[in-house]
């Protein structure tokens, strides 16, 4: 039996559900947006956390209420039916990719409230040990006071107070071989993040052959994830296959299987496979496959952070997990954030456990 099929034949009693918003604002012109679900039944409550990116598609979903009647479902197989049937943006979203989004924050939350219902965890209701979680932190070097280019001192500043933290970059036009060589020189790289499978978007950038030729030959033992596979960077990538891992295009088992190259490694985000059961099966088959897998976070506010931490705790807690507790992404992060590996807190399905 699947993973999936485990977890779909749970019980779950629905009453009600609603939704909260949430809100931050990193920088003068940014502020971000999720809405987390609360599903409601038998005295129990269970959490999601749509961290759909568009904040008009986040008002929408806010200003149109609990709409849909969720009560029919009797298990969380058949509730994850019903919202695969829904349309759950009361109008069409900026991106479609975003329907993944929110189809995970209701169906997180489902398995949340059956998990609850049933006095267990997942990772008890599973039989798996729930282990320290490693991870990294990610950032890139662009962009700081005065928008200026990039500088290793912003990641220095958090190596100065977390001396063995790793890191996940996100390298620009601007690296040129001094900035490269320093960088090496920290020995805190671990992934390299070229964003070369966005499209039109604010964070991909011009794929540059020959800066993709320098990072891989200055960082050897690096992940390369998300290159832009052109001609001349097939090239330069030829050799380095292994080390090549995706997240972006990522959606289903079926993009893990239909890859070129067999990855040692590869990016799971649960928001993004966009449901339990897509997201479960990718699980079973990277094991199956001998694929490693690690987590990644699409800026959570709140329960969805928990929540991709405790599965990567649960499937996945010895490579190198984009999903490091939230104070780290502060420009000096405070004193005594937890360090890698850390003890996740439990949270976000069913009763608290300790890894």
């Amino acid at each position: 039996m699947s993973t999936y099929e485990r977890v779909a034949e749970l019980p779950v009693e629905i009453e009600s559900w609603s939704m909260e918003g949430l809100a931050i604002k990193p920088a003068p012109d940014f502020e971000r947006l999720t809405t987390v679900i609360r599903i409601e039944g038998a005295g129990s409550a269970g959490l999601g956390e749509d961290i759909t990116y568009e904040a008009l598609d986040q008002i929408a979903l806010q200003d149109a209420g609990p709409t849909h009647d969720l009560t029919g479902p009797k298990t969380v197989g058949e509730f994850c039916d019903l919202i695969g049937r829904l349309d759950l943006f009361p109008s069409p979203p900026e991106r479609e990719v975003s329907r993944l989004y929110r189809r995970w924050a209701f169906e997180s939350a489902a398995l949340d409230l059956a998990l609850w219902q049933a006095g267990t965890s997942l990772a008890e209701f599973l039989d798996r040990p729930l282990n320290p979680l490693t991870f990294v932190a990610s950032m890139g070097l662009a962009g700081g006071p005065g928008k200026t280019g990039s500088d290793v001192g912003r990641l220095r500043v958090k190596l100065d107070r977390y001396p063995e933290l790793k890191f996940k970059l996100d390298p620009s036009l601007d690296w040129d071989q001094d900035l490269i060589d320093e960088l090496h020189a920290t020995g805190a790289v671990n992934t390299l993040d070229l964003k070369g499978q966005y499209k039109g978007t604010v964070v991909d950038i011009e794929t540059d052959p020959e800066l993709y030729r320098r990072l891989l030959g200055s960082f050897p033992d690096a992940w390369i994830e998300d290159p832009d596979i052109t001609p001349q960077t097939r090239e330069v990538l030829k050799d380095d296959w292994h080390r090549i891992t995706w997240d972006a295009p990522i959606h289903s088992v079926a993009d893990i299987a239909s890859l070129e190259h067999k990855p040692t490694v590869i990016n799971i985000k649960p928001s993004r496979m966009g449901g339990l059961k897509s997201t479960f099966d990718a699980y079973d088959y990277c094991e199956a496959e001998g694929i490693g897998a690690y987590g990644g976070g699409q800026w959570e506010l709140g329960v969805g952070r928990d929540q991709i931490q405790y599965l990567a705790a649960l499937f996945h807690p010895d490579n190198p997990n984009d999903t490091a507790p939230v104070g780290y992404n502060a420009a000096e992060p405070e004193k005594g954030l937890p360090l890698s590996p850390m003890k996740v807190p439990g949270n976000g399905f069913g009763k608290p456990d300790v890894s």
